[in-house]
């Protein structure tokens, strides 16, 4: 203590050499120095003491000054509910201000150009605290917070900002993450407290980072950023239609031409992209001149804090940086962080000797190398900044033969655990809802529930900088009684498109229109597999109208009508159908001469296009006309028929059909006209319900509730205290009915009838639990069997897997890694529970009247 005391004294001369020398360690009446020890002083008001703290460049505040910090920040609970940690420090967290207020002075000076460093600002009561002690390391119990995106995304978006003042400097009060959460705010150092917290939990090798970054991102202005929220269906879409490029591929055929032709027409072409080119980037570099911002006069100088996540743990691979103010993850080569102060996780706390003038691209996150991170807590009593008299000091001790020394630790959290609710998940925003802007973008996101008609996330692109012209409006809901999961309308073309999951009674899958009125242009997507006549899709305009189905039976696959102009028939409802074409797939039980490939039905002309498939060897595909004939009975099966109706090429090894099977064929078609015609006015029936089912429910949304949900909404907590309580007979079944029935079920049971259904009933639900457990067991055994031959398997593979396969492999050990653990918990738990669930059903036992008589 005598030679901390000194080495305070010495940089207390050198930094105020005005100031007369402090009365530290005066000699006693033998002439011994000893240290001066304030005694606590008591005041009226309770919890008030009298610490004497070094503090960098400063002194102590007044009691009415602390207060007054206290009353500003508007601390939402009073101090008498905190823990005693909160307004006080226990006896290790002293030691540890006194030794870092001494790494502080010596490192100010030691390094004069660099700013001081946040090792123990305030938290919310105004009593210092170290920076790890600030850190408490909280497992959750939600799977939606097991992953660092997920920790990541719920902290950017659960918390508000509050911007550092002056920018320039660390904050001096810290307050704790169990306070951020209470009140939805903080600034970017309490964000990564609460993140880093998060991700020590989840068992991530995270760290605070206290630095400098560019001035967007200390000011999380996203304006300049391009939108990362993207439409998945399109990409989807777009995926999927990309022709597969194989390994081999046929060779084009030679160009009959004049190659000297060809040859200028490429030129010609190159000359043309050349300049098309040209302009582009011409263009692009107008725009980039005006977008760029204006210089940052404090560039370089903007404190920022963000978290750094290093490899080694949770299948990470590499070392990177998240911004807790956004939820995005970078690489530590990133430009947008521009240099780092010191690093601290609840361990330890490192500080930065690197050169970070050019950013941090360059620098080495290995924290045991002692050239570039210095420790604050070492192996050995010796501190990491020793003064010159501390120096001789234990070269002095190094003569004598002492003890070895013990290893200060950091002391423990005086955080409470962090406890987030579900409802807290569910809100998510303050407030419910959250508004970001990007560059030609904005995206509003809402809590889901909070509005009637389910929206949880609105993005409006525009045509411009300024966000004045909207392009398109993409709408995203959830829990929707109509399945609707996306709206999304182009404002230049006033085309909305509706996408829904599986669920509803039509199948609607996306519905595409411009006007709601029927007979419009529109494209209906469905889920083939949930209709009985397996349709995919429906296009529709006020002239024609596509069918597309997907694997039906009767190998149709594609049917086309056209209609006529509506008025050409006095007291006409329906549009007229002038002409239906319907396709067909090769049905591999036919000959080809016999299988259909198109038949079209002609009205206008009274006829009928029937094409067969091409067979082999052939490139004439064999088709017959038919004309309908005129004097058709009711019923369709009396008329007259000659040969001249049927006309066509029958294929090359096709015989001469007879007349009765011409006959036949002509009147089977004429019944499937007849058919088609009542299926093509269904559907259009059928568009025309779709359309007034919508607009009732546009008109009457209501959002699903899950059973399995037990944060329920509003609505269903009402409806639940209104509704009477149960009865006692209903509360809990009769756990011996099915031991009772085996006797009779008698009014009266004997001893040895209560003895023996207390046996089975004992026995019974031993073997339940038995069997629990077992299962439990089996299931662990086989995730760590799984675990183990897959991990085999990639150490045999590891060099010819593709980066796909092995972020699949990751992903996969993730998983099975977290069943293993959760077996784990569970079996840890039924272990832990059954001897007292079997002692709890003894209980019940022994008091049931039915038993208690011979029981007791």
């Amino acid at each position: 203590m005598l030679t901390m005391a000194a080495s305070t004294l010495c940089q207390y001369s050198h930094l105020f050499p005005n100031r007369k020398p402090l009365l530290l360690f005066p000699e006693n009446e033998f002439g011994v120095q000893m240290e001066v020890l304030l005694e606590e002083k008591e005041e009226k008001e309770e919890g008030e003491d009298l610490n004497v703290q070094f503090q960098y460049l400063g002194e102590v505040p007044a009691h009415n000054e602390m207060a007054a910090s206290d009353a500003q920040l508007s601390e939402p609970e009073e101090k008498s509910e905190r823990p005693i940690s909160y307004r006080e420090n226990s006896a290790e967290e002293k030691r540890m201000l006194t030794m870092a207020a001494s790494t502080l002075c010596q490192y100010s000076h030691l390094f004069p150009n660099r700013k001081p460093l946040l090792l123990f600002p305030e938290n919310e009561f105004g009593v210092q605290k170290f920076v790890s002690t600030t850190l408490r390391p909280t497992p959750q119990p939600y799977h939606a917070l097991y992953y660092w995106q997920d920790c990541a995304s719920f902290v950017s978006d659960f918390l508000s900002l509050e911007l550092l003042d002056p920018p320039t400097d660390p904050p001096k009060v810290l307050r704790s993450p169990t306070w951020v959460l209470q009140t939805q705010r903080g600034n970017c150092f309490e964000f990564s407290t609460l993140l880093c917290s998060l991700l020590l939990g989840a068992h991530y090798n995270a760290y605070c980072v206290s630095g400098y970054a560019v001035k967007e991102m200390c000011l999380l202005d996203q304006s300049r950023q391009e939108c990362p929220v993207t439409n998945p269906q399109v990409k989807e879409e777009s995926e999927r239609s990309r022709p597969v490029e194989g390994k081999y591929k046929a060779k084009p055929l030679d160009y009959p031409g004049s190659g000297f032709e060809h040859r200028m027409e490429e030129k010609k072409q190159e000359e043309i992209r050349r300049e098309l080119l040209k302009k582009q980037q011409e263009a692009q570099r107008l725009e980039e001149e005006h977008e760029r911002p204006p210089p940052d006069p404090l560039l370089g100088m903007r404190v920022h804090s963000w978290v750094l996540v290093l490899s080694g743990r949770r299948d990470v691979a590499e070392n990177f940086f998240i911004d807790p103010l956004t939820g995005d993850s970078f690489p530590t080569s990133s430009a947008e962080f521009l240099g780092i102060e010191s690093i601290w996780n609840q361990h330890n706390y490192w500080i930065n000797m690197q050169d970070c003038r050019f950013g941090c691209g360059e620098m080495s996150f290995d924290l045991s190398d002692p050239v570039r991170w210095e420790s604050l807590l070492c192996d050995s009593s010796q501190s990491i900044l020793p003064s010159p008299d501390m120096m001789k000091q234990q070269e002095a001790e190094e003569d004598e033969e002492t003890e070895e020394p013990n290893i200060f630790e950091m002391p423990i959290s005086w955080v409470s655990k962090i406890l987030i609710s579900q409802e807290d998940l569910k809100n998510r925003f303050p407030g419910g809802k959250k508004l970001i802007r990007y560059r030609k973008a904005t995206v509003e996101k809402f809590a889901v529930c909070l509005r009637r008609d389910g929206l949880v996330t609105r993005v409006t692109t525009y045509k411009d900088l300024d966000c004045t012209q909207a392009d398109t409006v993409r709408e995203c809901y959830k829990d929707r009684n109509d399945y609707l999961e996306e709206r999304e309308l182009k404002k230049a073309t006033d085309t909305t498109t509706e996408r829904f999951r599986p669920g509803r009674s039509d199948a609607l899958k996306c519905h595409r229109y411009v006007s709601s009125a029927p007979e419009t242009e529109r494209q209906m997507d469905f889920y083939s597999r949930s209709r009985d006549d397996d349709l995919a899709s429906r296009v529709e305009t006020p002239s024609e109208m596509t069918e597309t189905f997907h694997e039906r039976p009767d190998f149709l696959y594609h049917r086309h009508v056209f209609y006529g102009k509506l008025g050409e028939i006095p007291k006409q409802v329906q549009r007229p159908i002038q002409k239906v074409v319907e396709k067909f797939h090769r049905d591999g039980c036919k000959d080809p001469s016999e299988d259909v490939s198109e038949r079209e039905f002609w009205l206008a002309e009274d006829c009928i296009y029937v094409t067969y498939h091409l067979e082999d060897d052939t490139i004439i595909r064999p088709y017959r006309k038919f004309l309908k004939p005129r004097d058709v009975s009711d019923s369709g099966n009396t008329f007259t028929f000659t040969p001249k109706m049927v006309s066509g090429y029958p294929g090359k090894c096709a015989k001469p059909a007879s007349n009765v099977f011409l006959f036949e064929t002509l009147k089977a078609l004429m019944k499937e006209e007849k058919r088609v015609f009542t299926r093509i006015r269904d559907s259009e029936k059928e568009v025309r319900e779709i359309l007034a089912s919508r607009q009732q429910e546009e008109g009457t949304v209501e959002l699903q509730v899950s059973i399995y949900n037990t944060v329920r909404s509003e609505e269903d907590s009402f409806h639940r205290e209104k509704s009477p309580p149960p009865q006692d007979d209903d509360l809990e079944p009769d756990f011996l009915g099915q031991f009772l029935i085996r006797w009779g079920n008698p009014k009266t049971l004997t001893r040895e009838q209560a003895l023996q259904v207390q046996n089975e009933c004992l026995s019974e639900y031993k073997e339940h639990l038995e069997a629990r457990a077992n299962l439990i067991q089996k299931r662990l055994e086989k995730a760590t069997q799984d675990l183990q031959q897959k991990q085999q398997w990639y150490q045999k593979n590891q060099l010819k897997m593709t980066e796909q396969e092995e972020s699949e492999y990751l992903a996969w050990c993730s998983d099975i890694r977290l069943n293993i653990r959760v077996s784990k918990l569970r079996l840890s738990w039924l272990q832990e529970s059954a001897p007292k669930d079997y002692h709890t059903l003894e209980t019940k036992l022994r008091e049931d009247p039915r038993l208690a008589p011979h029981l007791s």
